[in-house]
């Protein structure tokens, strides 16, 4: 009885609520559902096949939820420090720490399945795909390879994520289509050269191809390049660059509806910039973006009204 029901269990989560999260734009939901029945459906693997593929999608989405606290603590260590409070400031620090360790963990053994369920990446080999959900969390592993390193390394402690994880998933970003993934194949590939010493191909320029998986990703109505490209500004130091991304994406969801079929995707990078909008802005003002105001910052210059001379009609 456990078997057939972990089996049903395994298939409705992959076929129907994977599908139905990914269509709808709330994320706390979204990370709730994950934290909450990640240990009921993994425990399903105790009487049948290990829910490699499911695990992912849920752990990726939970170290997220670790990741989203994290920020918060460091707006919070900001703001401190904004208004001279040391101790405060320290404490948000350490709190924002011990999130990123637990991101990073979820987030390595989100990696760890993906490696179990497709195998572990090899240069000019790719796995068989059953279908597009299968591609897109194939996807999703390498995205949460990239976000282990980058959280354990943030949160200064080490839970044994392998360093050369970055070469790796550039690599296995090749297993999949550019255009029909919304350009973000190319995108984290880029970002990996941005950000690894010697990483980069000769003749690539990985901020050209981040601008044209930008294009990619704007006009498909998925806009997580948007997210890559500001982490790779972010890495180099250039802020003007760092301002214009933002800038883009802030026009790109005014312009164009987001892809019906990926929604959280999208949810999920307007999120992410309005995170670095936010530190940005914490760091300079003391509070974060302005209701409204994704894309513009506090040194924008005002623009001058132009005002019509009344006294000559008079």
């Amino acid at each position: 009885m456990y078997k057939t029901t972990g089996d049903v269990m395994q298939g409705f989560s992959r076929d129907h609520t994977v599908p139905y999260l990914l269509e709808s734009r709330d994320l706390a939901m979204g990370c709730a559902m994950s934290e909450a029945t990640a240990p009921l459906l993994m425990s399903f693997g105790r009487v049948t096949a290990e829910p490699d593929q499911l695990a992912i999608m849920l752990y990726l989405s939970a170290g997220g939820c670790a990741e989203e606290r994290a920020r918060e603590h460091e707006l919070d260590s900001l703001a401190a420090m904004k208004s001279l409070e040391a101790d405060r400031a320290q404490d948000a620090i350490i709190q924002q720490k011990r999130a990123l360790s637990l991101a990073a963990t979820r987030y390595f053994q989100a990696w760890k399945r993906h490696n179990a369920f497709y195998g572990e990446p090899v240069a000019g080999e790719c796995p068989g795909f059953e279908d597009d959900l299968g591609e897109f969390i194939y996807l999703a592993g390498l995205l949460s390879g990239l976000q282990a390193l980058n959280a354990e390394i943030q949160s200064t402690s080490s839970i044994g994520v392998p360093k050369n994880i970055g070469s790796t998933v550039a690599r296995a970003t090749q297993c999949l289509d550019n255009e029909k993934w919304w350009g973000a194949p190319m995108a984290l590939r880029a970002t990996v050269w941005a950000m690894i010493p010697g990483a980069q191909p000769d003749g690539e320029d990985p901020f050209v191809r981040l601008d044209i998986a930008d294009q990619q990703g704007e006009d498909a109505g998925v806009r997580i390049s948007h997210v890559f490209h500001a982490i790779a500004a972010q890495n180099k130091g250039n802020d003007e660059r760092l301002r214009s991304v933002i800038r883009s994406h802030a026009e790109a969801i005014d312009e164009t509806p987001p892809n019906e079929q990926w929604q959280m995707v999208d949810a999920m990078a307007t999120q992410m910039i309005v995170a670095i909008s936010d530190r940005l802005w914490m760091e300079n003002t003391g509070h974060r973006t302005p209701m409204g105001k994704l894309g513009t910052f506090w040194d924008d210059r005002k623009k001058t009204v132009e005002t019509m001379d009344l006294d000559g009609l008079l």
